[in-house]
């Protein structure tokens, strides 16, 4: 599950909530939001993630929020004063799939992040590698990464799908490649690009192997016949 601490921004907690629903999240806790809860700047902002919001539970303190957990990583940039185990996001996500019990990651407020006390009652840090001269992630970003590694440990169980690629027609036949390079030397021809005779030859079978190597489509040729097609009518006007 994730665990927002005192939440300042509507905006923010419906941005996390889109972050987790992309990589199948949907438990939200939340720990003292300032501007209470519901919220209904969240709603937009979630972008259709409406089933985390309105799963979403509020608590008190952080301790109510993760007492049924066996398994809490503190989200931070620095241990702040406090001795525990530092993780990265695939760390922590391969960790939480092979334990037993529930587990929970807490971020805390988008300004200042978890204060000492918050981090103290986490099993271990969990800190995301960044670049050192700019180390500015916004609270909806730190919850996708960590969401996409955890769905990373889940397999088929996760139902995430890869998005559908765009079906590729079948190369044409050769036959309309060739009435497409013909209709191409038929242009070229009067223009005296074959000139002289005695590079002709080689200069056709540079065009045919050019206009042969890309695997022309159906639809690709029949538009590129169009194009010279229109090439070769006078202008209009």
């Amino acid at each position: 599950m994730i665990v927002l601490v005192r939440p300042q921004l509507g905006e923010n907690i419906g941005k996390a909530a889109r972050a987790m629903l992309n990589f199948g999240l949907t438990e939200m806790r939340l720990v003292a939001p300032r501007d209470g809860w519901p919220n209904p700047a969240a709603g937009p902002a979630a972008a259709g993630a409406d089933v985390v919001l309105e799963r979403a539970s509020v608590h008190e303190t952080l301790a109510d929020a993760v007492a049924d957990c066996a398994h809490v990583y503190a989200t931070t940039v620095r241990k702040r004063g406090v001795t525990k185990p530092v993780v990265t996001p695939e760390r922590a996500a391969a960790e939480m799939a092979s334990a037993t019990g529930r587990s929970a990651i807490v971020f805390g407020p988008e300004r200042s992040g978890l204060e000492t006390d918050d981090v103290a009652l986490a099993r271990a840090i969990l800190t995301v590698p960044i670049n050192p001269a700019f180390g500015s992630l916004n609270l909806a970003q730190a919850v996708i990464l960590c969401a996409y590694e955890w769905s990373k440990t889940q397999g088929d169980a996760s139902e995430l799908v890869q998005p559908t690629e765009e079906e590729e027609l079948p190369p044409a036949p050769q036959a309309e490649l060739e009435g497409m390079i013909a209709q191409l030397e038929e242009m070229l021809g009067p223009r005296g690009y074959f000139l002289p005779e005695t590079r002709a030859a080689a200069t056709r079978r540079t065009l045919r192997s050019m206009l042969t190597k890309p695997g022309w489509n159906h639809l690709e040729v029949r538009t590129m016949r169009g194009v010279l097609s229109s090439l070769a009518k006078p202008p209009r006007g």
